[in-house]
């Protein structure tokens, strides 16, 4: 279950050298505990520094199905919203992604507001919805 965010640097400045018209790389971090426990996180490599997200534990997964679609969704919206501020960004994507695996379906229906408060939650980390 456990995700060394640090590790992935390395990753990242491989794939900048390999495209160098990259300007950032994003990866999503998941730790599978079970079917319905995981850990989710990310990180955002730009401009040579490496951004890692809160590591938010999800207890009672519904649907896996749109966690990625709602991550870089959450990430063009916090990307355009916050300009400049990549961890302000990566920060939205996840918590959006992580809200979107407590809904049925592949849309995620969550509100901004609600992304933006589980963004500066307490620092356990866990979802309640």
């Amino acid at each position: 279950g456990e995700v060394n965010a640090a590790e992935f640097e390395s990753v990242c400045t491989q794939l900048m050298k390999r495209f160098p018209r990259a300007q950032k790389v994003i990866i999503t971090l998941r730790g599978s505990i079970n079917a319905n426990h995981n850990t989710w996180g990310g990180v955002l490599y730009s401009d040579g520094k490496l951004y890692q997200s809160p590591r938010y534990d999800i207890t009672h997964i519904v649907d896996r199905v749109g966690g990625g679609d709602s991550f870089m969704g959450g990430l063009i919206y916090g990307l355009l919203t916050y300009t400049g501020d990549d961890q302000k960004a990566l920060n939205f994507a996840v918590a959006a992604s992580c809200l979107k695996h407590t809904i049925y379906g592949d849309f995620n229906l969550v509100t901004v507001e609600e992304v933006e408060k589980l963004m500066s939650g307490d620092a356990s980390g866990r979802v309640s919805r």
